[in-house]
């Protein structure tokens, strides 16, 4: 997944720091059959807006994954240990909770079911 607003290279995060694994303890949600896509925002975060309309399109195109949203303000014990640095930031879990792939920013829907083809 790219992040839309990215102006150069080097603002994509990492890959996969912190804990590897979200379960639903973690996320106060259950996982996806399939896959979950978690998306940590912030209530004034535009982009936010746009990503949780493209996360549950794809969510509700692709059978079996599920879509959640965590307020990173709220969160902040859980947005530390992942070492998020900005909002929208979307992780993709396979279906057992494994992070998979990481991005900051507003993702194009292409680029969300890509990033859900190593996940499934």
């Amino acid at each position: 997944m790219r992040g839309a607003e990215a102006p150069g290279p080097g603002t994509r995060e990492p890959d996969i720091p912190g804990p590897d694994t979200l379960g639903p303890e973690a996320l106060g949600a259950e996982l996806g059959e399939r896959a979950t896509l978690v998306q940590f925002s912030t209530a004034f975060c535009q982009p936010c807006r746009a990503t949780r309309r493209t996360l549950a399109e794809v969510a509700a195109m692709v059978p079996g994954v599920g879509h959640v949203e965590i307020d990173a303000e709220e969160r902040l014990d859980l947005v530390r240990a992942l070492g998020i640095a900005r909002t929208p930031t979307v992780l993709v879990l396979d279906r057992t909770g494994r992070v998979v792939r990481r991005a900051a920013g507003q993702p194009r829907r292409a680029d969300v079911i890509a990033a859900l083809g190593r996940a499934v």
